[in-house]
């Protein structure tokens, strides 16, 4: 069977920048080496990316309820070096996908993003992916609202989240329940 680890916002902003989660650089970094060793088992690998512009309604100077995060060619954007590099190095490399790139729009699933939608399916299609490993940052906001629209997409037998490697903001306790609600592997 055929399986795609999709890696969620593994970014800056998110391990040491201006949102950062408890416990995400050790996350990240015990990511880099669970791609370093399970990277090949995998048809396929994507990583997305918040990508937002400078005066998006998601920061608290416009109005939304987090600090500016993740902007456009900033470096809390950047991907964390160590995951990048393991990901640079599998045979085959990976895919970036993109959210969060319209000023008025707020997009906590990849699923979200009309452009990247489309393209994860046809990724998904074409390299007839049987399961989608899912982790990343956070586990409690786009890791969950990522899972919930794969869910709805592809159904729950398909899907199944690596926790070891998606930190929340909150105790882990809405990753958490979401996985035994539904049977997800975790």
């Amino acid at each position: 069977m055929n399986k795609l680890l999709l890696i969620i916002d593994p970014q800056m902003d998110f391990i040491n920048g201006s949102l950062p989660i408890a416990g995400a650089a050790e996350a990240m970094d015990a990511l880099a080496e669970y791609v370093d060793s399970h990277g090949k088992e995998y048809a396929l690998r994507v990583a997305t990316s918040d990508w937002h512009p400078y005066h998006h309604c998601s920061f608290d100077r416009e109005g939304g309820p987090w600090p500016a995060h993740c902007m456009q060619h900033s470096a809390g954007a950047a991907i964390w070096q160590r995951l990048l590099e393991a990901l640079h190095q599998t045979e085959g490399g990976f895919v970036m996908l993109y959210k969060g790139d319209e000023a008025s729009r707020e997009e906590y699933s990849i699923l979200q993003n009309k452009r990247s939608s489309i393209e994860l399916r046809h990724l998904v299609s074409e390299h007839a992916i049987g399961q989608i490993d899912v982790c990343g940052l956070a586990g409690d906001v786009c890791v969950l609202n990522t899972l919930k629209d794969l869910m709805a997409e592809y159904g729950p037998g398909r899907l199944n989240v690596l926790t070891a490697y998606s930190p929340s903001l909150d105790d882990g306790s809405a990753l958490r329940n979401f996985i035994e609600t539904h049977g997800l592997g975790g």
